[in-house]
């Protein structure tokens, strides 16, 4: 097992710092190493399927809209939301390869809850996007440009940077003296900064600022959005034109419900109710996994002009071929 006594003494011997940290997710768990080649699949088909989508909307010039560079942007986080995370667990889980340095335990959090904060800050971006279509039909193409697209989203990263660094730098002030098995599948914020042995008040304070910076405020504001959208169509008198408004929303509306949905429940029953550490452990992988994996392929299968884009790249491939 995991060694409790292993820390090193630095900053003039004020904080304890531990070695390593021993990460005690999916422990005593039968055929475990079936889920871990699931999540190889998983990483595989979610590299090449944003990575296809990718390609699509960079070669595809008809693509290179306002509306398809928020798309962009959300595979780029997709892709590299799952390179934080799966082959690092495959190592650790697989490869029985439990004990992780400190400074690559607090690396490995930051990148995955940075990439994670973006996912969810670009859903929030997409539904501005149908907002001002939508509500704001004759002003769309003044207000939702190419450059203020990219405006919004490099404010939400550069944001978001300094953000989840906070959240993770406040681990600088903690001492550790105590157990050093992290009971999760990564470097999880909460169960790693629960080991501490002195006071944890700004990391419970900036726990929380994040949540609601990360998953409460873009809740509320898609779901605001999605309440004009409703007003607006409500208002308008053909129904056809109301199912082709919505049909435009579809897409957007599934990612959320990938996104958000899986995280709030599983967070909502440990909260009600005690569960088997190794179900939330399998609850909230698949929340951070799945929708990495699924939002190319509802892109892909759901939108008309990315479908139009693939069939006109064949055909630009076959013409090619065939000329040679």
């Amino acid at each position: 097992m995991y060694k409790e006594n292993e820390f090193r003494i630095l900053f003039n011997f004020t904080f304890l710092y531990p070695v390593k940290f021993y990460l005690g997710g999916f422990y005593n768990i039968p055929h475990v190493k079936y889920y871990y080649v699931f999540l190889c699949f998983v990483y595989i088909m979610t590299v090449l399927g944003n990575g296809f989508l990718i390609s699509v909307i960079y070669l595809v010039k008809t693509l290179h809209t306002p509306r398809y560079i928020i798309v962009f942007n959300l595979a780029v986080t997709d892709l590299c939301g799952s390179t934080a995370l799966i082959p690092k667990l495959l190592d650790t889980f697989l490869f029985d390869s439990r004990y992780i340095v400190y400074e690559a335990c607090l690396s490995y959090m930051f990148f995955v809850f940075f990439f994670g904060s973006m996912q969810s800050w670009t859903l929030v971006v997409m539904a501005y996007d149908r907002f001002v279509a939508i509500c704001l039909p004759l002003r769309y193409n003044v207000i939702v440009t190419r450059k203020s697209v990219i405006t919004i989203l490099l404010c939400s990263w550069t944001s978001l940077l300094i953000l989840i660094a906070v959240l993770v730098g406040l681990f600088d002030r903690l001492s550790f003296c105590g157990s050093l098995e992290i009971k999760s599948f990564f470097c999880d914020h909460g169960p790693t900064f629960r080991l501490a042995c002195n006071d944890t008040f700004l990391n419970v304070v900036m726990a929380n600022v994040t949540f609601t910076l990360v998953i409460c405020i873009p809740l509320v504001l898609i779901g605001a959005t999605y309440v004009c959208i409703s007003i607006a169509l409500s208002r308008t008198a053909s129904r056809e034109e109301r199912l082709k408004a919505l049909r435009t929303c579809t897409s957007h509306l599934i990612l959320v419900a990938l996104f958000f949905i899986p995280y709030l429940g599983t967070n909502i029953i440990v909260k009600i109710t005690a569960i088997n550490p190794n179900v939330r452990i399998f609850n909230s992988s698949l929340s951070h996994i799945g929708p990495s994996l699924l939002n190319p392929i509802i892109y892909a299968l759901k939108t008309e002009e990315v479908v139009n884009a693939i069939r006109r790249l064949c055909k630009r491939r076959t013409t090619v071929v065939s000329k040679w």
